[in-house]
Parts: C-alpha cells; structure tokens; sequence
C-alpha cells in the first residue's frame, strides 16, 4: 500500500506539473501594477525556478514529513489548512448520502429479490432505474425549483444561514466535527444493537433488544443536543447544517439508491439459488431467518465491497452536487486547484482520495472474511 501511494502521488504529481500554462502568471493576470520583477521573485519564493525534478524531490521529501506546503493560488495559506477547512463539510454530506441511499438500496433489492414477481416489482425497479440514469445536475435543479423555490421549504444553497450564523460562537467546522462524531458514535452504538439482537437465542429477547435499543440510541441522541452543555450550545446551529443538508442528501439518495438496489437485488437471487439456503429452508428455519441471516448476509459482500470502495469518491465525487449546491467543499478545491495549477493544494486533495481509496481495498478484504465464513486467510508452516 505504501508503494502503491508514492506511485500515485508520482503520476498525480508529474500529470498536473505537465497541464499547460504558468500558475504564477496567472495569480497576477490582470494586475498591470506588478512588473516582471516581482514575477521573478515569486517564482523564487515558490521553488519554481527549479528544475521538476527537484521540485518533485523536494515537494516529496516535505510531504512525507507532513508538509504539503504552501497554496500557489492562496498564497501564503498552508495547504493543510485549506484542507482542514473544506474536508469536515464534504465528508459531513457525502457520507451522509452513502449511508442513506446504500441502506435504502439494500432492504429495497433485499426484499424485491426475496418478493421477486410480486405486485409493484416492476414500478420500483423501473423507477429506480429511471432515477440513476437520469441528469444529474438538470434533476438537482428540478428539486431546487420545486422545494425551494415553488414550495419554500428547504434553502437554496449554501450550508448555512449567514444571519443564523453572524454571531455565533464556533466555527462551522467546529460544529461540523461535533455532528459527525455524535452521529457516528449513535450509529455504531445502533449497529451494535442490531448485531446482538440477530443473533439472541429467543426471537422475543431479539425483538425486545432490537427495539428498546433502538429508541434508547435515539434517545440519547437527542438526549445529546437538549440534555448536554455542549449540546445545548450547538443545538441551533447544528439544526442549521441539518436544514441545508436535506436537500443535497435527498438528491444524493434519489439518484444512487438504484444502483445499489439492483446490486443487491442480482446478489441475493443468486445466493437463493445456492445449496445452503434450501439446506436452512429443510431445518425449517423461519423465512425472516433464511431471508436474513443466510441469504442477505451472503448476498451483501458485493454491497459491502461496493460501500468501502465507494468511500474514496466521498472527496472528488462532490464536484458537480457541491458546484450545484454551492457547497464549499473539496470538490470545489479539486477543480479550482487543477483550473489555477495550484499543485502543492491539487496534490494535497488527491492524496486524501488515494488514501480512501487503499482503505477502501483493504476494509473490502476483511469485510469478506466476516461476512462470509466460507473466506477465511489460513496459514500454512
């Protein structure tokens, strides 16, 4: 994995100090003030009076040291800070969305493929379809128009309220951060539940552990917000990012949860036709405990592998919902950056992407290993 990066970061490099033009020049286009000295100086200052080569030897060197340098096009800001900045607000919607629209695509293809020829089959999978395949940024507008505009009941844009927020005491980021890691904590505690439930001895224990702590995970989730100090003090403006985020996840949701839909919907009527599901039919096992033990949990290892690989398009994947949306995230860097030949920042966002990206690879490999007993890494003296 490792290796695997520097090769990334190489042609990631060399691919975008190739693009055409001068970022310098372009920082001072349209300036007529600034003489040709001052140009100079800044090339100077820049390191770009070296050969690539050293510039490529130094940009890596400082890199693996952890610094990623300084932006050409926000001058003297460092790139890291401009990350640190856009990457809470991206990762905050993003996965937002893949959680929503891959848990709404895998109980939709679990139960059309559990249920196949049923009534209503045909409308939800032609619907779907429909949806994916649609425009993506002419439907963004269409729900813009239709909530916004003609019903007036979620915002326009942006991801928040400046007059909400024009005496604030935190930083949008600060609240961002406060969201993502309440949420996450609520949700691993909910995965939890479930987990012990769908595997307690009595069905009526299960059911019993599976609601009561599900309403005590919401329970204190919102707990957090009106029962906490810190809560309390965010509560306002946490309800503001939420506002903005309805319709951008909305959008997000309706146009992806098909693709996931008919992947599990192919995955699970493959796994019905397999050995072991008329195995767990002949004990006369219940059909919620074929349908959801056996058959969905086998049938989820290209969902799941689907999910992680899915997570390193969180950064580049929001260049035209966040362009739409007016959301100020890393999509919006990622284009900006390659547009100015800014390659200390351009560089700096792909190598988030590359990192997802390996994570992504390995998370999948070991999903495999737990969901499916059949996948196992042996050793051999």
């Amino acid at each position: 994995m490792v290796v695997l990066f520097f090769v990334f970061l190489t042609v990631t490099w060399f691919l975008l100090y190739a693009l055409p033009g001068d970022s310098v020049a372009q920082q001072f286009a349209g300036n007529p003030n600034i003489p040709p000295e001052a140009r100079q100086v800044a090339l100077e200052r820049l390191g770009l009076d070296k050969s690539p080569l050293i510039q490529f030897r130094d940009y890596m060197t400082d890199f693996f040291r952890g610094d990623l340098g300084v932006s050409f096009s926000q001058y003297p800001r460092p790139v890291i800070d401009i990350i640190a900045e856009r990457l809470p607000r991206t990762v905050v919607l993003f996965l937002t969305a893949m959680v929503t629209y891959y848990w709404a695509g895998f109980l939709a293809g679990k139960y059309l493929a559990w249920k196949r020829g049923r009534r209503g089959e045909t409308l939800i999978t032609v619907s779907g379809v429909g949806l994916y395949t649609v425009f993506m940024p002419w439907f963004a507008l269409m729900l813009i128009w239709l909530f916004s505009v003609q019903l007036d009941l979620l915002p326009l844009s942006k991801f928040l309220d400046p007059v909400e927020w024009r005496e604030a005491p935190f930083a949008a980021n600060q609240v961002f951060m406060r969201m993502f890691w309440v949420t996450v904590t609520a949700s691993v505690v909910l995965c939890a539940v479930g987990w012990a439930s769908a595997r307690a001895v009595d069905r009526r224990w299960g059911r019993l552990l599976r609601w009561g702590g599900g309403v005590l995970v919401i329970a204190g989730f919102v707990g957090y917000w009106y029962g906490t100090q810190p809560g309390q003090a965010m509560r306002v403006y946490a309800g503001d990012i939420a506002y903005h985020l309805i319709l951008p996840v909305m959008t997000l949701t309706l146009v992806n949860f098909a693709g996931v839909m008919l992947l599990t919907r192919s995955s699970m009527l493959d796994t019905m036709r397999e050995d072991f599901i008329l195995t767990a039919r002949a004990k006369g096992l219940p059909e919620r405990v074929v349908r959801d033990r056996h058959a969905a949990r086998t049938a989820l290892l290209p969902v799941a592998t689907s999910l992680t690989l899915a997570v390193a398009t969180v950064i580049d994947g929001g260049v035209i919902t966040e362009t739409v949306f007016s959301w100020p995230g890393m999509g919006q860097i990622l284009v900006s950056s390659v547009q100015l030949e800014d390659i200390p920042l351009a560089v700096g966002a792909f190598s988030f992407i590359g990192v997802l990206a390996l994570i992504g690879h390995f998370v999948a490999d070991m999903l495999y290993g737990l969901l499916d007993p059949r996948i196992r890494v042996t050793e051999h003296g």
